[in-house]
């Protein structure tokens, strides 16, 4: 069944006028959205942690952020845009006490309503607004007069005048430009952390970091390991993203086509997708989620541990001293 997609002649702007839309956390996504919303005339307000890198960008974007108690109690609209491990805590304890009947919730990401995380109460509707890119996408796009597709669903006590004010709140970020699709929360959840752990995390960083190891273990400098696993990897991927499968393969050599057709089925075979699946179950049962809950409140030790010894491995050496030799890279470090 084809998915249903909304465009701005479906959506209605003036739903907002007169509402106040607070913006929970000024990071990627909360400064496209405030900015964004602002800028189809809707009042906008910014909560921040004083002290902060976001809250100094927020006042510099000419905002006046505020406590979250503040901005929750003024808002009809709240949209929750802080990292994922902290929503159920700012939530039970800062959220949901000055929450009022008629208020609506808009959340980026589904994770913690998904998994119960949020104790909604009645009256209270809830949904989502997901774009599908960064926040300085979202902005950047919005300013030159085009877009970011968004994903939309419906949460507890959501009816079809919630659907209204979401289109309205999708178009006031400038999504139905580009084109909303209606999902539901589960969908968006579960098929956004299996692409982050199964290809665009996980497995493709897992596939990087190992072809780099048998390289280097076979004899080959490390250099060139890194140049032909991780390095060109830039190259695939914006071909991915111009024209799909098929034209990075018309684009590659025959050699790399042919290469790619009777050698790629042997590296992610039947065993990989019987992985995935049990990933996949993982996801769907809540089995990582509550993995990830529990890790957070023992204070991410082994979390902490793993994201040390990565930082570390050789690919990240090699990487450091290779990018200082290309000025056209914005080298990061973390």
């Amino acid at each position: 069944m084809p998915a249903k997609i909304y465009y701005d002649h479906d959506a209605d702007l003036g739903l907002l006028s007169g509402k106040t839309v607070g913006i929970l956390g000024y990071g990627s996504q909360g400064h496209a959205h405030a900015q964004n919303l602002r800028d189809s005339g809707i009042r906008v307000l910014v909560a921040e942690l004083p002290g902060t890198a976001n809250y100094q960008l927020a006042v510099q974007h000419g905002f006046q952020p505020e406590a979250t108690e503040e901005v929750v109690r003024q808002a009809d609209i709240i949209t929750i845009l802080i990292p994922d491990e902290l929503q159920a805590d700012v939530f039970r304890t800062q959220i949901r006490p000055n929450l009022a009947p008629g208020k609506l919730i808009i959340c980026s990401h589904g994770f913690n309503v998904h998994y119960g995380q949020f104790d909604i109460p009645p009256g209270v509707a809830v949904a989502l607004v997901a774009p599908k890119g960064p926040g300085h996408l979202l902005r950047s796009e919005f300013v030159r007069g085009a877009g970011v597709p968004c994903l939309v669903a419906l949460g507890e006590n959501a009816t079809e005048e919630t659907l209204k004010l979401v289109l309205a709140y999708a178009k006031g970020i400038g999504g139905t430009r580009a084109g909303v699709i209606e999902t539901t929360f589960a969908e968006e959840t579960e098929t956004d952390l299996f692409g982050e752990q199964v290809v665009l995390c996980g497995g493709v960083s897992a596939l990087v970091k190992t072809a780099f190891e048998v390289l280097v273990e076979a004899g080959y400098q490390p250099e060139m390991a890194y140049f032909e696993c991780l390095h060109e990897l830039k190259l695939i991927v914006d071909l991915f993203y111009q024209g799909g499968l098929s034209y990075m393969r018309y684009s590659v050599s025959n050699t790399a086509e042919y290469g790619d057709y009777t050698r790629g089925p042997r590296i992610i075979n039947d065993k990989t997708k019987e992985e995935m699946w049990r990933i996949l179950e993982e996801i769907r049962s809540g089995q990582f989620a509550k993995e990830w809950i529990l890790e957070n409140k023992a204070n991410a030790p082994a979390f902490k541990a793993m994201r040390r010894r990565e930082r570390e491995h050789p690919i990240e050496q090699v990487g450091r001293k290779l990018r200082k030799m290309m000025s056209w890279i914005d080298a990061k470090e973390v």
